[in-house]
């Protein structure tokens, strides 16, 4: 693995929200005596819809793709969606597409939606936008990802969704489970992802917030929204925000993510993708404000 961009002391990470665990984990990544600062807030888009899925779950395209041209405008600060998507991916980029396959999948109506756009709005052929979950099955390779994970729980890493979205990539998806999941943030540095993800895409539609990834209806709600960033940790930790509010408010008190997700830390402190401070990330919300759980 190469050197990671940004570093800490080990004092200091040890003091931090993941506590000892998170140090042990990580024990193989390189430190110095500095601690770099954040240039500027990492924005974060929350897009919502209380009419994209109706009483049965089904999910309304077109109100769906909607949302995901507020989202992109909202993200590039363009008012045009031309302009909005070219901002991310160029006319020429070989676009892997990476939702979540099988288990709480990302929505097909919403990867349909991301093909649709970079067609008829970047311009880019069919042909050159891959599903590209990673694995033993190769495709050729891409200039660019987008990262489309399903927002939801996971009972080995506690959240299951940006940061774990590439596990496939590893060719040892076993190996960052448990207290190995503090690595996760590694594999966003192998040569088939770093420096690639030019938007990551989260479908919270309908998500998930225990026991997961095997879906469980008493942990699931409409939630109707996309969230949406270019900083993966930053949209990772609002994420890690709407689990804990929902499942706060399920159980009436604090009902803490188990196990911890210190992935999410580490991605930030150990490995440089990212900010995990909450007060550190603007997060511009559009539509339906009920139960935000963003507060």
């Amino acid at each position: 693995m190469e050197n990671n961009p940004k570093c800490l002391t080990r004092r200091d990470f040890i003091r931090g929200t993941v506590g000892a665990t998170l140090a042990v984990s990580v024990m193989g990544v390189p430190w110095t005596d500095t601690v770099a600062a954040v240039d500027r807030p990492s924005l974060v888009s929350v897009v919502r819809d209380k009419n994209v899925m109706d009483a049965g779950f089904r999910v309304d395209a077109e109100i769906l793709k909607t949302m995901l041209d507020q989202t992109v405008l909202q993200l590039t600060g363009k008012s045009n969606i031309q302009e909005a998507w070219t901002e991310l991916i160029k006319p020429d980029d070989i676009v892997g597409l990476v939702p979540t396959p099988h288990l709480n999948p990302t929505h097909p109506e919403l990867v349909d939606a991301v093909k649709i756009s970079l067609m008829e709005a970047v311009g880019i052929s069919e042909k050159n936008i891959i599903m590209a979950q990673g694995g033993k099955s190769k495709p050729k390779p891409c200039t660019a990802l987008i990262c489309m994970p399903a927002l939801k729980g996971h009972w080995l890493t506690g959240i299951g969704t940006v940061i774990k979205n590439y596990i496939m990539y590893s060719g040892r998806p076993y190996d960052y489970h448990q207290e190995d999941s503090a690595k996760l943030g590694e594999i966003w540095l192998i040569p088939e992802v770093k420096g690639k993800t030019r938007l990551v895409l989260v479908d919270a539609i309908h998500p998930l917030c225990d026991k997961g990834p095997q879906p469980d209806p008493r942990y699931k709600w409409p939630y109707n929204g996309l969230l949406a960033g270019t900083d993966p940790v930053a949209v990772e930790t609002v994420c890690l925000k709407i689990l804990t509010e929902k499942r706060n408010a399920l159980r009436g008190e604090p009902w803490p993510i188990s196990p911890p997700p210190i992935c999410v830390e580490a991605a930030d402190k150990a490995y440089g993708l990212g900010t995990s401070k909450i007060e550190q990330i603007k997060i511009a919300h559009f539509g339906w404000k009920e139960d935000l759980l963003l507060s």
